[in-house]
């Protein structure tokens, strides 16, 4: 019965004198004392105007409880229970008297929180025990009645208006002195500090504001191209630790466990990956790793650009929000450390990486301090294994000082083998690495690239991505942006006809740079020097070769111009040149290759380049005691597959022998694991090899398989299509983590050989193993994937990710699925026509900006788990046909924009940002019986408030993923609400 109901059966004009006796006459005076009066002193049965007597109280209960029963309609609770109720109600106001507040503070709190307070006393408890259902929710409503009637008394008394004030202006008087605390602890910035920042934001996006894509530089193409244009958002995915997905692996098996739709949703996140250029909106500290040319720098440069302005929109529409309003600081370690001098403080960064403007004293400290920095540190493999301890330690001193609960956001980049797993995570850094570029993307990159390449190009885009799609080798190698791009413009360049192999690859790209790039725009000779492609390669291989023995990427240009000097007599044509600063000169500004990030220093263009022409010096000048001396440094990994594509079939055999002669001299299984898969990496890239060889490695390599942790099998996969055949089929395996490592390798080769491996698993019972076949799915074309694999695999507890409409085309022709998740800007009617064939019991959909309601959805009879996370246009999450669903998990951002709700049995609300969701819990779900908060904010500050949930009249069960500090309000609830908080998270 609501209180509204029960006022349509007691009058107010009757039964409000009844409720004013409970209240003394109040005196003469505004009640301004040091103590307010408490609400036991205006009570009219305590205190020295003691009006009425207990029983007096007890008499005024049964006349309010006997004229309820003698309205119209059933009445209320069984008569026989009159008596009861009566003693009840009299008994919980009764607990008046015991409340510690006065009635300013009880007005604030409201007539149901106060009548909840008086319920839950020990003498209400007591009386309500044995009362029946009805009379207990009877009970409940006629206390929130008298209530709001004692309230109004409240605010129509003289003083309470005074007290009001008065309370007013002590709150008012408090909030001034913490600001003032506040503005001294953190003084604003003054009009220097805002003129400066716009001049410095302006100067971020004019620097970092344009990228490089290679082979577009041809005939009348500028160099450079807008980042807005240029920019491709790629994924980044973080591994589980093997131990707690073996533990939900287990729960999940469990047909005992309640909870199985919530051990299940917490593997959703398995293997799931997210945008990167999204990861730091939803951790403020990431380690993210990628491999040569996979886009961690452009990543840094549009991180950056993206910060600059509130009014540029940088092609992303609202994903890159989260950034605006943030000072970026770009910090390349190869610039910082080029003479290992002493990282920089907060007040030398910008001096530091060249930038020419000079901010106001402290001015870095502020932004800070101040929790609005962008702290972009790239390159933790650019720089010398000795040193990178000492960077740790800079940037743990920076932590210390400027990240406690500040909200800055920060991000160090590195290649995969440059620093061990879970280098930074005691540090509050979440590890993600870069996928390689799945099919989509290719497609997406290749039409992005002739876009900008202008009109003359756009002939050429269809009959590349035919050959994309036939020919298995030229995919393996467009895998990510840099050889991707070296590809098209290979392709245009050469009129359609594409090298075979990564050696072919890169020779034709140094001709087109070195070579071809001036003739073919008919630039004559504009440095005074005229020289050919060879006579180039053998001066800038000494440069390479320099940086790369010396652990940099970059040097000073005086050292360089001396290198190159003291090279040039013995290269016959380069001598003939003429004077050799203008030969330099000539390297450094029109081969292509070379570049001068800042005044006084020289670099590559790209890493892969300097490695390549590194390993070239290697093979010519045979120093090949040199590799194996650095064989399990990660800085030479790609250098030593490389020199085997350069060197002859007899050198490839001797590298071979004494990188195996390493790996067997190695003290510890992850240094002889690393030395080993570069071997037999750098094996896959010979032209020919001798049988023994092959076996020897072959020999060797099965001791480290299969491998025991998730990062060695992502390292075995790098060896190529060769590991295929040493790993071992599903009846070979010992257990199911040696199976799910075997998977995880295979799942990394991105090349069609690795599905019949991959197929022999489906069958396989660990949820584990046949969810990482399921996500492989990305790396290989699309129907031949579906067919083989995903057409056998156990579906059992597997969720199914779609992110292309070839996916659910192929997934909609095999039917029935239990779980599907729809990732990215999916059509509506694509995915109600997918629902409507495989019929799931669990749906998520996820980064859909274009959805606005769940229409999409056919009438089911009951839908037992529905997630929905970042989708910004999706305000109305009801269901067709008002459809029950079981469990409805939503993060807070996205709840916070949800106007409609479907009815459900149970709500999982993710905390991932700041946010008010909890309170528009009872509104949207006012017969919840069951909620789940995940407090998974990265942030230490943010603490919910679990007060919104406390009136909620059918909740019984409140589940907490996070430490109890995270919550307040956790002892509000009544006594039969079951309050679980799981500290595990």
């Amino acid at each position: 019965m609501e209180p509204a109901l029960i006022g349509t059966r007691l009058a107010s004009a009757a039964i409000a004198p009844l409720l004013k006796q409970l209240l003394v006459r109040e005196g003469s005076g505004a009640g301004l004392t040091d103590k307010p009066v408490r609400l036991a002193g205006l009570v009219s049965f305590r205190g020295e105007k003691r009006a009425l007597t207990d029983k007096d109280v007890r008499k005024l209960a049964d006349t309010l409880v006997r004229q309820s029963q003698a309205g119209p309609g059933e009445p209320p609770f069984p008569p026989d229970e009159t008596e009861a109720v009566a003693d009840a109600l009299a008994r919980t106001l009764l607990a008046l008297g015991d409340l510690e507040m006065d009635d300013v503070q009880a007005v604030r709190l409201g007539h149901r929180e106060l009548a909840r307070l008086l319920r839950t006393s020990e003498g209400a408890r007591r009386a309500e025990a044995g009362l029946s259902a009805d009379a207990t929710l009877y009970l409940d409503s006629v206390t929130e009645w008298a209530c709001l009637h004692i309230l109004q008394f409240f605010t129509q008394r003289s003083s309470f208006v005074a007290r009001t004030l008065v309370e007013q202006s002590r709150v008012q008087a408090e909030l001034l002195a913490r600001l003032d605390e506040l503005i001294v602890r953190m003084p604003r910035a003054d009009g220097r500090d805002v003129a400066f920042e716009r001049r410095y934001l302006s100067y971020v996006a004019k620097k970092h504001g344009n990228l490089t894509i290679y082979g577009i530089d041809l005939h009348h193409s500028p160099d450079a191209w807008p980042i807005d244009l240029a920019y491709l958002s790629l994924e980044a995915s973080e591994a589980e630790s093997p131990d707690r997905l073996a533990a939900l692996e287990t729960a999940a098996g469990s047909e005992a466990e309640p909870s199985a739709h919530t051990v299940k949703a917490a593997l959703r996140e398995h293997h799931v990956p997210v945008r990167a250029d999204e990861a730091l909106a939803r951790h403020d500290k990431v380690l993210l790793r990628g491999v040569a040319g996979s886009g961690k720098t452009t990543l840094v440069q549009w991180l950056a650009v993206s910060s600059t302005s509130q009014d540029r929109d940088c092609g992303a529409t609202e994903r890159m929000a989260y950034l605006r309003d943030r000072i970026p600081f770009v910090l390349p370690l190869r610039t910082l450390t080029r003479h290992g001098e002493r990282l920089p403080a907060p007040d030398r960064f910008l001096a530091a990486v060249g930038c020419p403007l000079g901010p106001p004293d402290g001015w870095a400290d502020r932004v800070l301090s101040a929790g609005r920095g962008l702290v972009l540190i790239d390159g933790i493999d650019e720089i010398p294994e000795a040193e990178r301890e000492r960077t740790r330690r800079w940037l743990r001193d920076l932590l210390a000082t400027y990240d406690t609960d500040s909200g800055n956001r920060w991000l160090v980049t590195s290649r995969p083998s440059a620093v061990r797993d879970d280098w930074l995570t005691p540090d509050g850094f979440t590890e993600l690495t870069l996928s390689p570029m799945s099919r989509t993307e290719v497609t997406s990159f290749v039409h992005r690239w002739h876009r900008a390449a202008g009109p003359d190009a756009a002939s050429y885009e269809q009959p590349l991505l035919d050959a994309l799609r036939t020919k298995q080798d030229l995919a393996q190698l467009a895998t990510n942006p840099l050889t991707c791009g070296l590809i098209c413009a290979l392709h245009r360049d050469r009129r359609g006809f594409l090298p075979r192999g990564r050696k072919a690859l890169y020779e034709a790209a140094l001709a087109m740079l070195l070579d071809r790039r001036d003739r073919e725009r008919d630039m004559g000779t504009p440095s005074g020097v005229d020289l050919p492609e060879a006579p180039q390669i053998q001066l800038i291989q000494r440069l390479a070769y320099w940086l790369t023995l010396n652990g940099r990427t970059v040097m000073d240009r005086s050292r360089a111009e001396a290198l190159v000097a003291a090279a040039i007599p013995a290269v016959p044509e380069a001598a003939a040149a003429g004077d050799p600063q203008a030969v330099f000169g000539h390297l450094l500004h029109r081969s292509g290759l070379l570049r001068e990030p800042s005044p006084g220093t020289v670099d590559f263009v790209h890493r892969t380049f300097q490695d390549y022409l590194a390993a070239k010096a290697i093979v010519d000048e045979w120093h090949i005691g040199v590799l194996t001396q650095h064989a399990a440094d990660d800085q030479w990994e790609d250098v030593i597959r490389m020199t085997v594509t350069h060197a002859r079939p007899r050198e490839c055999a001797e590298i071979l022998r004494e990188l195996m002669a390493a790996a067997d001299a190695a003290q510890d299984r992850v240094t002889q694991l690393r030395i080993l898969v570069v071997a037999a990496a750098a094996m896959d890239q010979a032209t020919e090899i001798s049988p023994d060889i092959r076996e020897a490695l072959g020999t060797r390599t099965a001791e480290v398989i299969p491998p025991r942790t998730a990062d060695e099998a992502r390292e075995l996969a790098t060896a190529g299509p060769l590991v295929l055949d040493l790993l071992p089929g599903p009846d070979a395996v010992p257990d199911k983590e040696a199976a799910r490592m075997s998977v995880i390798t295979a799942s990394h080769i991105a090349s069609d050989a690795a599905i019949p491996f991959l197929a022999r698993y489906a069958s396989h019972p660990s949820l584990l193993v046949r969810s990482q076949l399921v996500w492989a799915w990305d790396r290989h074309e699309t129907r031949h994937y579906a067919d083989e694999v995903i057409a056998a695999v156990d579906t059992t507890g597997l969720q199914f990710t779609i992110r292309s409409a070839e996916q659910a085309e192929a997934l909609i022709a095999l039917g029935g699925r239990e779980w599907i998740h729809f990732s990215g800007d999916l059509p509506p009617e694509l995915i109600g026509r997918t629902v409507r064939a495989c019929s799931p019991d669990m749906i998520r959909i996820s980064r859909n900006r274009s959805l606005t309601d769940l229409s999409c959805l056919p009438k089911t009879p009951g839908l037992a788990y529905l997630e929905v996370d970042r989708c910004p246009g999706l305000t109305d999450l009801s269901l067709p046909g008002n459809v029950l669903v079981g469990e409805l998990v939503v993060d807070n951002e996205q709840f916070e924009r949800t106007e409609a709700a479907p009815r459900v049995g149970r709500l999982r609300l993710e905390l991932r940002a700041r946010g008010h969701a909890l309170q528009r819990v009872p509104r949207l779900f006012p017969d919840l019986a069951a909620a789940v908060v995940d407090h998974c904010f990265p942030g230490r500050d943010f603490v919910a408030d679990l007060s919104p949930l406390h009136a909620m009249e059918k909740l019984r069960t409140v589940q907490l993923y996070g430490s109890s500090e995270r919550f307040t309000g956790m002892d509000g609830f009544p006594a039969d609400v079951r309050v679980v908080i799981d500290r595990t998270r």
